[in-house]
């Protein structure tokens, strides 16, 4: 069985096809960065019209890499949601009509079930059950994963995600557009000790996450100082072990709360290399093994896309004629696989 995915939710257009048998085949992707970067963050109606120009190409491109013809796919998946609804409809539109061209099924993906099934693509995948931090720009959620489409969230954030924790304070220090990123790569120059920000709800007990407040200690910490850029690394260090902190500290306990000893970390922020030694280092100790996605799948991805869609146009499911684009959907609303 082999398919064809599209991904438009934000700001990555992308394409990708994956086969049951030979695995991931071809992924294609492009970033908005540069189109979003002089405005400070995503322009929703910019990130549509780009969507309808690159997407088309892009699965061209993905095809022609696969050596696959439209008579050699079985389905078309696409991201149904949650996202900018514009940017999800133009995805879901071309998903839906190239499915209906070819005489195919098309199935409508959920963005974050695609995050969690990303570390699928691995030669290495982790076994179910599973706990799962699902960490990004908008979304910090600790979730169990007992099986495809079987999940039960545990934890999220009352306000910011850990990304948009990032993204915020690296603009309070001027850095550019992504900010999360360049923030990271700053902390690498900062010394231990010159800050010390706070670590939201972890001195009660739980499974959620608070980052609103990190934003206003770094402002009020930088208040009347010149931003130079020791200081600037000195913060975005304390920012990071704040961060990092707060999400090793919540993982362990969300395995010990469930009993389990597997760890999943996937989205954007799971791309981050302190977080990943952190987590790593505790998880192991505490007896147990983290697995992530590779670096180029923790962002925003069709391949991800591929696998949630493989695996539900396997079982059967598939979506009627209707284009189906949701801004909010929630996960546990998902109709679970049979193993």
């Amino acid at each position: 069985m082999r398919i064809l995915a599209i991904e438009s939710s934000c700001d990555e257009s992308a394409a990708a096809v994956l086969d049951r048998t030979r695995g991931l085949l071809a992924h294609e992707l492009f970033s908005q960065v540069d189109l979003h970067r002089i405005y400070g963050g995503v322009v929703p109606e910019l990130a549509s019209r780009d969507h309808v120009r690159r997407l088309l190409p892009l699965v061209r491109s993905a095809l022609e890499k696969a050596n696959t013809r439209p008579e050699d796919l079985h389905g078309v998946a696409y991201t149904a949601g949650p996202g900018l609804i514009g940017a999800l409809l133009t995805g879901a539109a071309l998903a839906r009509s190239l499915a209906y061209a070819w005489g195919v099924p098309a199935i409508g993906v959920h963005h974050l079930e695609g995050h969690l099934l990303a570390p699928l693509l691995e030669p290495d995948p982790p076994p179910f059950p599973h706990v799962a931090l699902l960490v990004s720009g908008g979304h910090t959620m600790l979730i169990e994963v007992q099986g495809i489409g079987r999940y039960e969230l545990l934890g999220e954030t009352r306000d910011d995600a850990a990304g948009e924790a990032f993204d915020k304070t690296a603009k309070l220090l001027g850095l550019p557009y992504p900010g999360g990123p360049q923030l990271a790569a700053l902390a690498e120059r900062g010394r231990a000790g010159a800050f010390e920000f706070p670590r939201p709800m972890l001195d009660r007990p739980g499974l959620e996450f608070s980052f609103s407040g990190l934003k206003t200690a770094v402002a009020q910490a930088v208040r009347g100082r010149e931003l130079t850029d020791a200081l600037k690394a000195d913060v975005a260090y304390a920012v990071q072990e704040a961060i990092v902190e707060t999400l090793t500290v919540k993982a362990l306990r969300a395995l010990e709360q469930t009993g389990l000893d597997v760890l999943v970390v996937s989205g954007g922020v799971s791309a981050n290399r302190t977080l990943r030694g952190r987590l790593t280092d505790a998880v192991s100790a505490y007896g147990g093994r983290v697995y992530y996605p590779r670096i180029e799948f923790c962002t925003d991805n069709a391949a991800m896309i591929a696998v949630a869609g493989l695996a539900r146009l396997a079982a059967g499911q598939h979506d009627p004629l209707a284009i189906r684009a949701l801004a909010r959907w929630p996960l546990e609303s998902l109709t679970p696989i049979a193993v």
